[in-house]
């Protein structure tokens, strides 16, 4: 039974929709924690408690040791001492003792000091006192995760083609760039399903327009590509130009869509185009207005879009800037010391994301109206809510892609996420590892990072390392930003060995999507700790870089530069596989323990349970060329074991159909049977 606790006046927030399982516990005391109304929620740790959750952030799967903030914020510089990220994930879990979870649904700025200011104490602190917390017990963190992602409903299913890979790059300007991308992928043999398009598709970065000289005749376009079998996914941002003559701003406007200061005149902001409008979402009436734009793409053939700075980000506002500017001047032909000095970069660099802003525009909701501050954090989550909505409207039996970088609970039924703008770093391929479960905790699935890094510039290694665990993802974009280094496959000296990890992706898919589908439809994980998988193992706890991806496989992925191999911990005995160059495996049996692995840059090494199997297709170089129906299966033991393998159209809804699940019987040297 899940408690729910309420507190003030809740936002709803309408994150979650299954309430079978939960009972209203009105004037009853908080179970496991400590409730001071108005001042924190506390909990007193043990030594060995260990703490999950919280999605999208910083640091460990084990959250102790640090204070995250709940404040969706653009930081692509994000490091260990940053708190908080692109989202909102206000779920947590205590495994000790006692083991219990809890969920705030607080739309609000909300900090979780776990440990940081003293060792032995959660603390939860809100901006404000409007919430409703629900808190539950368990026997193991799976049931509490499995009776969370009941509660907020299922996760978002992408078409089958997204499950391929995809090559994005801030840059693409021209339908010829494009062009000469799949080119060169099509010339080095090497598979890809997708080419993002980023900002430089529309017409001075304006929503739901294209640039027609730079991709003139763009339906035709399209049309040219799906010849190929190669999607185009195309950005859409949160600010909408504020431009007399185009025709989303002046509708906007004139319906009273866009988020309006106190005064009631319109909030104006810059992003991308200069001077934009935000889009009320939180008014159902602006949500469907905004989401029933992305027929303008859709009935041009598109079926896959990214949602972006829907923080929302924002680089000044007018009157930031003209304050700062006011200041500025003050100081010209002034000997500036160090005070002055410092007071002058903090006027400048504090202009953009300034938390001062966000509490001067004002929602209109069905509650009233409030200020932005009141619910920052659901901005992202209604942008593409809206998109979802409208793709239940304009194309209700076929599956769009959609991933946004902002989001909260509830945004997952709508789609995935990208896990932000990264950098070309190694300790973000290794928070990127750290990050998938405890994204899927919160019912995020679809998910996946900007392999090789966003910002920065990618090395070789770099790149061929973080695809070697992006063929896992159930996301895998190559993505990065202008001015950096060319970070495409066929731009590196080792063509070669880049190819041979794309080609095992696409061998790998009959095992990835079963995988994804049955964490979706059983409300599972699709990637868990070990610690989830080996309860009674005190030091599988202790490892938080190595991952299960569904039930039969393990991944040790390599992230450190120049490491030719890798320490690893086996909970049990395994079959460890190693991937050639050559496309061959060559496997080995590894005792339980502690082990040195091997792993050249070019090679790739997974792990596969006793008495489990891992099937596979032949290689392919678009989603569409994999055959399904016919696998091949990798074992471990002498005994025959079944699979559960699940297999759709990979294009419409049908997913309750009985004809999408087969029983596998496969034999201990991996011949198959249904």
């Amino acid at each position: 039974m899940i408690f729910k606790f309420q507190f003030g006046k809740p936002f709803p927030t309408e994150a979650v929709v299954a309430k079978d399982q939960i009972q209203d516990a009105p004037g009853q005391p908080v179970p496991f924690v400590d409730v001071k109304e108005g001042e924190s929620i506390t909990y007193q740790m043990q030594p060995d408690d260990l703490v999950y959750g919280l999605g999208q952030n910083v640091r460990g799967i084990n959250k102790r040791g640090w204070i995250y903030s709940s404040n969706c914020s653009d930081n692509p510089n994000h490091q260990e001492d940053t708190r908080s990220l692109y989202a909102a994930h206000n779920f947590l879990m205590i495994d000790g003792a006692k083991k219990f979870a809890m969920f705030l649904d607080y739309p609000g700025i909300v900090t979780f000091d776990i440990g940081y200011t003293r060792s032995d104490e959660l603390k939860i602190t809100l901006s404000d006192w409007n919430l409703d917390l629900y808190i539950w017990e368990g026997e193991s963190m799976t049931e509490l995760v499995k009776a969370f992602r009941h509660m907020i409903g299922r996760s978002y299913i992408a078409p089958k083609w997204a499950f391929g890979y995809g090559q994005s790059r801030w840059g693409y300007q021209t339908a010829e760039d494009v062009r000469r991308v799949v080119q060169k992928h099509k010339e080095n043999d090497l598979p890809l399903d997708s080419v993002y398009m980023d900002i430089d598709y529309m017409e001075r970065y304006k929503d739901f327009t294209i640039n027609e000289e730079r991709f003139p005749n763009f339906e035709a376009f399209n049309e040219e590509m799906k010849a190929q079998q190669i999607h185009l996914v195309p950005i859409i941002d949160a600010g909408v130009k504020k431009e007399e003559g185009y025709p989303v701003y002046e509708e906007g406007v004139e319906k009273g869509y866009f988020c309006k200061k106190e005064d009631g005149s319109n909030f104006v902001a810059a992003v991308w185009p200069g001077h934009s409008m935000f889009t009320d979402f939180l008014n159902p009436e602006a949500r469907k207005w905004f989401g029933d734009h992305y027929a303008f793409l859709l009935d041009k053939g598109v079926e896959g879009f990214w949602n972006d700075m829907n923080e929302p980000s924002i680089f000044y506002t007018e009157d930031r800037i003209r304050d700062v500017i006011d200041e500025i001047s003050k100081l010209k032909g002034k000997n500036l010391d160090l005070t002055e000095l410092w007071k002058m970069l903090g006027l400048v660099n504090g202009m953009a994301n300034n938390v001062e802003d966000y509490k001067t525009f004002f929602h209109e909701t069905e509650v009233g109206r409030l200020s932005h501050e009141k619910v920052h954090n659901l901005f992202g989550y209604n942008m593409t809510r809206a998109a979802g909505e409208a793709f239940e409207r304009l194309c209700p039996e076929k599956r769009i892609l959609m991933f946004s970088r902002s989001s909260y609970i509830g945004m997952h039924r709508y789609g995935g996420i990208w896990q932000g703008d990264n950098k070309s770093w190694w300790s973000h391929l290794l928070m990127n590892i750290k990050m998938c479960p405890s994204l899927n905790m919160c019912g995020i699935l679809y998910t996946g990072a900007d392999l090789g890094g966003f910002g920065s510039n990618a090395t070789e290694d770099l790149l061929l390392r973080w695809l070697q665990f992006g063929v896992f993802t159930p996301l895998m974009r190559n993505h990065s930003a202008i001015g950096t280094r060319e970070q495409e496959i066929y731009q590196f000296q080792d063509i070669g060995a880049f190819r041979n990890i794309l080609k095992f992706r696409y061998r790998l898919l009959p095992y990835l999507y079963s995988e994804y589908m049955k964490a979706v439809l059983k409300e599972e994980l699709y990637f868990s700790p070990l610690a989830f998988m080996y309860p009674e193992d005190a030091f599988a706890s202790q490892v938080e870089d190595q991952l299960f991806v569904g039930e039969s496989l393990m991944v040790a992925p390599v992230y450190e530069q120049n490491a030719r191999g890798r320490y690893v911990y086996l909970p049990e005995e395994m079959r460890m596989f190693r991937l050639k160059r050559d496309g061959s495996l060559e496997s080995e049996v590894l005792d339980a323990g502690h082990h040195y692995v091997k792993a050249e840059l070019e090679e790739m090494v997974f792990f596969l349970r006793k008495g489990h199997a891992l099937v596979l297709a032949e290689a392919a170089n678009r989603v569409a060329d994999v055959d399904f129906g016919h696998l091949q299966a990798l074992t471990f033991g002498d005994e025959a074991v079944e699979y559960e393998y699940y297999h759709d159209d990979g294009y419409t809804k049908d997913y309750e159909n009985p004809k999408n699940w087969s029983r596998l019987e496969i034999s201990g040297d991996g011949e198959i049977s249904c």
